[in-house]
């Protein structure tokens, strides 16, 4: 039997720690000694993992003016907001630099989310780039030749579109998702964005597969990782420059099934979700699915990055001192309801949600409205998709304060406890969510 795509990411991971922390790996960037001298300066837990949650902590990211055109990027400019599109209130939570889709605004939207609700995860800002002046820039030694970044072999947007096309549905979860539950359901907060539940979303994806572009680069066989990073600008904290977003893939991941897409469902993919290219790698954690990809480093050596050795690892009790991997990303349920929504006591309600896990398909759902667990009705054009939509009809017996719960089972028998594990960034929450609701 094959490994899961988040066994594989979690392999990797780790795999890739323990040589940077041997000193054996490689990558452009911040130092390793930097980095650790920036970890070992954080004496107080809270404060560390403040650190090490990467949120923009920095009013503008150094040598960049949010509003003004980076000089020495000249195929872009930087929003005066963080956030390009309209964040309207029934649609979207604003949350920092970032914003979560409100569930109650999938109640009837069909399998993936619309474009205009799906969240947005951005480390400093969206950035507004130039489609005509874009380059896709591959260098490295995993690659004939060994181009250097100064002189890459390069793909306009016109080259990738005359490339064999695929579309892909498939779903992205910030690794934080579901972070303030620790806080409001198990007294015991989490530094970074207070995410609900609506850090994630489905999508249709169109664009040419990354395996295509590296063969038609001049892959290697010796090449063994794949670091693509992002355009938007670079990333300041504990007052450490750590430059632009990026994680290393194993390159059997890069030539299986991530694609560089130029679409979402049916329309070029709009500025807050990558335009005009980005990565979308199924079944691994957000922070590898890199938007506005631009340089992409192809190496016959392990690469490291701060999004693989400082940030997206486990911290705290029961893990080691240098962080552990993200085994996968777990399973979660959400009801397509407002949070305090008001339901007719007497009436018959139909309660719809959506169930999902990074290991695999979902195979049942449950869900109590106060009188025991019992099972809810899958849709059945949903299995073995990347998330399962699910019905069950209640009525409210009596006027009052109720709680809906929902948990689900997935293909590997994974599930959601009724207490997730704590841990020092608050990432990964897989509990059963407790959703206030009221009869009247």
């Amino acid at each position: 039997m094959s490994r899961s795509p988040s066994r594989e990411e979690a392999d990797h991971d780790d795999r890739r720690a323990r040589q940077w922390l041997a000193g054996q790996a490689t990558g452009a960037g911040v130092a390793r000694d930097e980095l650790l001298e920036l970890g070992s300066a954080m004496a107080a837990l809270t404060a560390a993992a403040a650190e090490r949650e990467p949120v923009a902590v920095a009013p503008a990211p150094v040598g960049v003016d949010p509003g003004t055109p980076d000089p020495n990027r000249s195929a872009s400019s930087v929003s005066a907001s963080p956030i390009a599109k309209p964040l309207p209130p029934d649609l979207l939570r604003p949350l920092d630099t970032n914003a979560e889709m409100r569930w109650e605004a999938m109640a009837g939207q069909g399998y993936v989310v619309p474009n205009d609700r799906f969240f947005v995860r951005n480390h400093t800002v969206t950035p507004r780039l130039d489609a005509d002046a874009w380059r896709l820039r591959l260098f490295g030694t995993g690659l004939h030749g060994a181009p250097s970044r100064d002189a890459p072999v390069e793909f306009s947007l016109d080259d990738l579109r005359r490339l064999p096309a695929e579309e892909s549905t498939a779903l992205v979860e910030c690794a934080g998702n579901a972070r303030q539950f620790f806080a409001s359901q198990q007294d015991h907060p989490a530094p970074g964005v207070a995410w609900g539940l609506g850090g994630v979303g489905v999508a249709r994806w169109r664009g040419v597969r990354l395996g295509t572009v590296l063969r038609l680069a001049g892959l290697r066989e010796c090449a063994v990782d794949v670091m693509p990073e992002g355009l938007d600008p670079e990333y300041v904290t504990g007052g450490v420059n750590l430059g632009r977003v990026r994680r290393p893939l194993p390159i059997a991941k890069a030539l299986d099934d991530v694609l560089l897409a130029y679409e979402m469902n049916g329309e070029p993919l709009p500025a807050d979700h990558g335009f005009p290219v980005r990565l979308v790698v199924p079944g691994w954690i957000g922070i590898s699915s890199i938007k506005w990809v631009g340089p992409v480093e192809v190496s016959a050596t392990p690469l490291f990055s701060p999004w693989n050795t400082q940030f997206y690892r486990m911290f705290g009790p029961g893990h080691p001192a240098d962080g552990g991997v993200l085994a996968s990303q777990s399973v979660k349920s959400a009801f397509e309801l407002a949070w305090d929504a008001r339901v007719p006591a007497g009436g018959e309600v139909l309660l719809r949600g959506r169930s999902w896990s990074g290991a695999g398909p979902i195979d049942r759902v449950e869900v109590c409205t106060g009188d025991g667990w019992r099972p809810a009705e899958l849709v059945a054009a949903d299995r073995g998709g990347p998330w399962q939509r699910w019905t069950v009809v209640w009525r409210p017996p009596a006027p009052g304060p109720w709680t809906l719960r929902a948990r689900a089972t997935d293909v590997t028998g994974a599930g959601q406890p009724d207490h997730a594990d704590h841990n020092d960034l608050g990432y990964l929450f897989d509990g059963v969510v407790r959703h206030p609701v009221t009869a009247a």
